[in-house]
């Protein structure tokens, strides 16, 4: 069974350097320009989590979420489990001894087709305060595993935006 509009040309409506607006049909769509992808990482250091804490410009709010980033924005051909370390190490200051992919996930396939690699880092050493690149203002939360659906309440409560990948760390939690 062929789906609606899956013949249709794809047209380019708009393109920034990292974003570009398409329509296909009746659809329009978000996705990543120039084939970036992203990379997002579970990273447990000793029964903690570590998450990250970041202002997000469409949110207009902060907003919590494991860390994670973009693959091949700055070099075609970049691996993900290379720019998932870069990445760690830029966000959190945690450097991993070993990165391992969990696949390929979609996180809203109706409206954006940007994919990521879900990675788990391993063997994890503190080398910094993390924070992220200059004007990223990363704040690093290192949450107990056991206290992640308690904390998650606690940064709602307060106004934070939760991203949907912490379902991820949630459902045990959720599903009771």
């Amino acid at each position: 069974m062929s789906a609606p509009d899956a013949d249709a040309p794809v047209e380019t409506v708009w393109q920034g350097k990292f974003i570009a607006a398409k329509k296909q049909g009746r659809w329009e769509y978000v996705s990543r320009a120039r084939g970036i992808r992203a990379a997002v990482i579970v990273a447990i250091d000793d029964g903690h989590l570590i998450l990250v804490e970041q202002h997000r410009v469409p949110l207009g709010r902060a907003c919590l979420e494991l860390p994670a980033g973009l693959v091949g924005d700055d070099s075609d051909g970049e691996a993900v489990e290379i720019a998932a370390a870069r990445e760690l190490e830029e966000e959190t200051g945690y450097r991993a001894g070993r990165i391992e992919s969990l696949g390929e996930y979609f996180s809203s396939p109706g409206m954006v087709s940007e994919s990521f690699t879900l990675v788990r880092a391993f063997d994890l050493e503190r080398i910094g305060e993390g924070g992220g690149v200059e004007g990223e203002g990363i704040t690093v939360h290192r949450v107990k595993l056991t206290d992640v659906p308690a904390f998650v309440d606690r940064c709602r409560a307060r106004g934070m935006a939760i991203d949907v990948k912490l379902l991820l760390v949630l459902a045990p939690s959720l599903l009771g």
